[in-house]
């Protein structure tokens, strides 16, 4: 259940769910991709720091994952936490 809470915290702001709209739309964003594509496609004036903020809040809850490539490091969606909790619910 606190795994449940993780992922309610995560869905219940706006920005959180725009950024999982385009890791889904495009997987394998780095963090500045991720930043271009939510302020030129959303008009949202926020950094990348405030982005990676939201990004740990994602982690905890299962959400997003990241691994490094290169130098870079790609986020990339993870739907598990979602369908364990619907499936549990809608089974």
């Amino acid at each position: 259940m606190k795994n449940d809470d993780a992922v309610f915290k995560a869905l219940s702001d706006p920005t959180r769910r725009l950024i999982l709209d385009e890791l889904t739309e495009r997987n394998g964003l780095t963090l500045y991709e991720l930043t271009v594509r939510l302020i030129t496609k959303h008009a949202l004036s926020i950094s990348r720091q405030a982005i990676a903020k939201h990004l740990a809040v994602l982690d905890e809850a299962g959400l997003v994952k990241s691994e490094r490539k290169g130098k870079y490091r790609v986020l990339m969606f993870t739907g598990e936490p979602l369908k364990d909790l619907l499936k549990r619910w809608l089974e």
